[in-house]
């Protein structure tokens, strides 16, 4: 698998939560075919989850998986789509999905977990998408109990995971600061030794004022490092996402009107970086694959 080292900078726009909204959908249709995102991922037991993969398959799009064992907002929830049995450490006193990472970290039980996300993905299958990728909603498939599962699932369904090279630059901006990190490295080594595609650096919403957006991912954008950075954003058309997350939503519509903006999407021609999708680099791991095997 060719790397991304060097000199020249490359960058996957990705765009999580997809499913979660109508509004998520909406925007990650309308970035996509503006050309100024390149991959997304979407949430199987959300609510509009379906309206989701429809779009996805109609335009061809690029969407990966993105494995979901939380739930994070305060009356808009969603829950397991396959065990909800108390003894599966994967709900709450409410029945839906643990709120937080440290909550999940402490109940979770790994085979209920692992049980979970094959149900998430092959729900997505089996709605017909061309899944390109998995990868984790905030994080949670990468706790320790979780790391095996997550690894193993993308090398059966024959798809890229989502792993930094750099992971500091993922758990530094997740709940992971009261969770032990271990053999992290060794899962690296042998993501490298089995020619896996993995990227170099994470980014994410930066999480700004509105007053401030534009100044601040004009530079994120014009700072990307050299490799191939993962940079996750969550753009949302407005609508519901006011009452979903009220002091949050402004992070989403900013983006939203961020990369939709001609003049942007201009600044990020002018940058010389390189924006890829996740299919190519699925495309490129099964034929290397099936030329090994």
């Amino acid at each position: 698998m060719p790397s991304y080292h060097g000199d020249e900078r490359s960058v996957i726009i990705h765009v999580d939560d997809v499913g979660m909204c109508h509004g998520a959908n909406v925007a990650f249709e309308e970035l996509s075919r503006l050309g100024s995102v390149s991959s997304g991922s979407v949430m199987a037991p959300c609510p509009w989850f379906t309206e989701a993969v429809a779009m996805a398959a109609r335009g061809d799009l690029d969407l990966g998986v993105h494995l979901t064992l939380t739930s994070e907002w305060a009356y808009y929830r969603w829950a397991p789509i396959s065990t909800t049995s108390r003894h599966s450490g994967l709900i709450d006193e409410t029945g839906y999905f643990w709120r937080r990472l440290p909550m999940l970290a402490a109940h979770v039980v790994p085979e209920a977990a692992e049980e979970e996300m094959r149900a998430q993905i092959d729900r997505v299958l089996s709605a017909g998408l061309d899944v390109t990728h998995l990868d984790t909603h905030m994080g949670a498939a990468l706790l320790p109990s979780l790391v095996d599962i997550y690894l193993r699932l993308g090398r059966e369904y024959r798809l890229p995971v989502l792993w930094p090279r750099n992971l500091s630059d993922y758990f530094s901006v997740l709940e992971f600061d009261r969770i032990v990190l271990e053999d992290y490295e060794k899962h690296l080594a042998r993501l490298e030794l089995e020619n896996r595609p993995l990227v170099d650096h994470f980014r994410m919403t930066p999480g700004v004022p509105s007053v401030e957006s534009d100044l601040t991912y004009r530079r994120l954008i014009a700072d990307l490092p050299a490799g191939l950075t993962l940079l996750a954003v969550h753009p949302c058309r407005g609508g519901e996402i006011e009452a979903i997350v009220p002091d949050k939503a402004h992070f989403r519509t900013d983006e939203y009107r961020l990369f939709t903006d001609p003049s942007f999407i201009d600044f990020m021609a002018q940058q010389e970086i390189q924006i890829l999708g996740f299919r190519p680099l699925r495309d490129r791991l099964r034929g290397q694959e099936n030329k090994d095997g």
